[in-house]
């Protein structure tokens, strides 16, 4: 009995110490957002990677839905932005078409 003892406390000090690593591993595997598969700009509908550099990155994410992973978005550059943020849900139906059109090709 004396040799389950620490054996039995050193179990249970190992698993809250791991216990956070397990958890935060699960979280952000789950609350990735999604990820943006098309090669144009939905605003201005020019080449990512084209005359402007590097695309700008941003996730959106929709605040009516509780703990909403976000849905990544590339423009063209940062000005496009603004242009999206004028009518979000209007440029996400035209990607989700986008996106549905390029994946029957």
């Amino acid at each position: 009995m004396k040799t389950l003892k620490p054996f039995f406390l050193t179990a249970v000090l190992a698993g809250l110490v791991l216990s956070p690593f397990v958890l935060s591993a699960t979280d952000t595997a789950e609350n990735k957002p999604k990820p943006y598969t098309l090669k144009t700009c939905i605003v201005s509908g020019d080449k990512l990677n084209g005359d402007m550099g590097d695309p700008y990155v941003y996730v959106y994410k929709d605040k009516k839905i509780k703990d909403d992973p976000g849905r990544e978005i590339k423009f063209c550059c940062k000005s496009c932005l603004k242009d999206f943020n004028k009518d979000p849900q209007g440029y996400l139906k035209k990607v989700d078409e986008a996106e549905a059109k390029a994946g029957k090709k």
